[in-house]
């Protein structure tokens, strides 16, 4: 049996949740840099919740201390102090409760700024998961890319595999010139990101195409912001078109180098032969 402490951390948890002051127990765990297995332990009654979990919460989601530790009071310290999440990130988990990869193709991204917080609307769509350990932790979501503003990078009919950004770590963890799917409320574009939010508030957004304008984007406007981390691609080039672009540098380079080892060698042949002349006169 949980001691009482334990037990009010339940509900506090329970409350977080239902009000959607929190996504999911497994992304409350991450947020406290808490395993998930271990906060799972706690909420089914296994184990007790230790001070300092308690103290991370508590600095964190604005929890009432003397509620938490004497039951008196209520949950919270002070309800407009507490950090609301700007979009409650809908997750899709499997019978083991493991975070799954959500699918978003094109035809489904045009409504999908609007229905981020709509559980049927993710239900609705497929979802995957994928051995690599870098996909095992944390919210990933994959993106259908449309259209050839990202190209060569990335091909219309190309898949990404992404991963979350916290909106509180906007102004650190977008690093420059790095891609991205950035989720306005409507629409989702895939684009190269200048970071400007912790001095001006915004993000600038560049296409590998030349042929499209850069443009800027406040960030007040940004529903989500997720880093691509892996291309899956329907495109198998041609054997042609699979050498390394370097190999023509390459090859231009080594031809230099044969012409210039003929020119030496018929230097070098011209030295001999007048040293020999300058023999026989001597």
């Amino acid at each position: 049996m949980a001691n009482l402490v334990s037990q009010r951390f339940i509900q506090c948890h329970d409350f977080l949740k239902e009000n959607h002051r929190i996504k999911s127990s497994r992304q409350f765990a991450i947020l406290l840099d808490f395993a998930p297995q271990s906060l799972n332990d706690i909420l089914k009654g296994k184990r007790d919740v230790t001070v300092e979990l308690c103290r991370r919460a508590i600095c964190k989601y604005g929890l009432n201390a003397e509620f938490l530790f004497c039951g008196s009071g209520s949950i919270l310290k002070d309800d407009d102090a507490l950090p609301i999440d700007n979009a409650i990130l809908t997750v899709v988990t499997d019978q083991l409760q493991k975070e799954k990869i959500v699918h978003v193709p094109v035809a489904a991204q045009a409504g999908y700024g609007g229905s981020v917080t709509d559980i049927t609307f993710f239900k609705e769509l497929p979802a995957f998961s994928l051995p690599d350990y870098r996909f095992q932790q944390g919210t990933h979501r994959c993106f259908d890319v449309a259209g050839d503003s990202m190209e060569p990078s990335l091909i219309s009919g190309d898949k990404i595999v992404c991963s979350f950004i916290e909106p509180d770590s906007w102004h650190h963890a977008i690093k420059d010139n790095g891609v991205y799917v950035v989720v306005t409320k409507t629409d989702v574009v895939v684009k190269r990101v200048v970071n400007k939010i912790k001095d001006a508030s915004c993000i600038e957004l560049f296409s590998d195409n030349d042929y499209y304008e850069p443009f800027v984007l406040e960030a007040g406007e940004i529903v989500e912001i997720w880093n691509v981390r892996l291309k899956i691609s329907q495109y198998m080039p041609t054997h042609r078109s699979t050498k390394n672009p370097l190999n023509k540098e390459f090859s231009i380079l080594r031809e230099t180098i044969d012409s210039q080892s003929v020119l030496i060698q018929g230097l070098n042949g011209t030295i001999n032969a007048l040293l020999k002349q300058n023999r026989s006169r001597g």
